[in-house]
């Protein structure tokens, strides 16, 4: 059963729909806003919110079709509001980012390289939390369009809806946030071995 189909039940008095619909989304959500927002227990409240405000709502959306699209708009200013409330938002001051001409869709994917050898688990894991630091040091437009992108493989037209901005907005933020990654990971020297490069 479709999104669209389960929000028609739900309409139509059938509240267990929406049940189905939290199963269906829990963990997408989850993952997202745990790493926009760097804490496991802000997280679980952000999403708790996020899914409490779309019940709340779900009769005001036109477009059945795109309930998760939505769901992420409700997630990311219910993480903006936690941010601002718990004064959490950390930036890292770097200088001398520097553009290489290429344009964003040229640009490196960063992603974990699975480690080789009887140490794998625990350098993987290390991956993982150096990968999540970073994240954490982005500004948050940037880590936002990043983890959409490359975490929940939404295409640039559905991160502008979702944000409310031009695509082309989305593709500078996810640019210079790639770009940052690149600096920060330089910077704590952090090896090729341990995460590899994509371009």
């Amino acid at each position: 059963m479709t999104d669209a189909q389960l929000i028609e039940k739900f309409r139509g008095g059938e509240e267990r729909a929406f049940n189905v619909l939290v199963w269906r989304w829990e963990a997408n959500l989850f993952n997202f806003v745990l790493r926009y927002l760097g804490d496991r227990e802000a997280a679980k409240e952000a999403c708790q919110k996020t899914f409490i405000r779309a019940f709340r709502k779900l009769d005001r959306l036109r477009d059945t079709s795109k309930f998760g699209t939505w769901l992420f708009s409700i997630a990311i200013n219910i993480c903006r509001d936690q941010l601002k409330a718990h004064k959490r938002r950390r930036t890292l001051s770097l200088e001398g980012l520097r553009e290489n001409g290429n344009g964003v869709e040229n640009q490196m994917e960063m992603v974990a390289e699975p480690a080789q050898g009887p140490d794998a688990q625990v350098m993987n894991r290390d991956v993982r939390h150096l990968l999540n630091r970073a994240l954490q040091a982005l500004p948050e437009e940037q880590r936002a369009v990043i983890v959409m992108k490359a975490y929940h493989d939404l295409k640039f037209t559905e991160i502008a809806e979702i944000l409310d901005m031009s695509e082309n907005t989305v593709k500078s933020r996810m640019y210079y946030g790639l770009a940052t990654l690149r600096k920060i990971f330089k910077q704590w020297n952090v090896s090729k071995e341990s995460v590899r490069y994509e371009v």
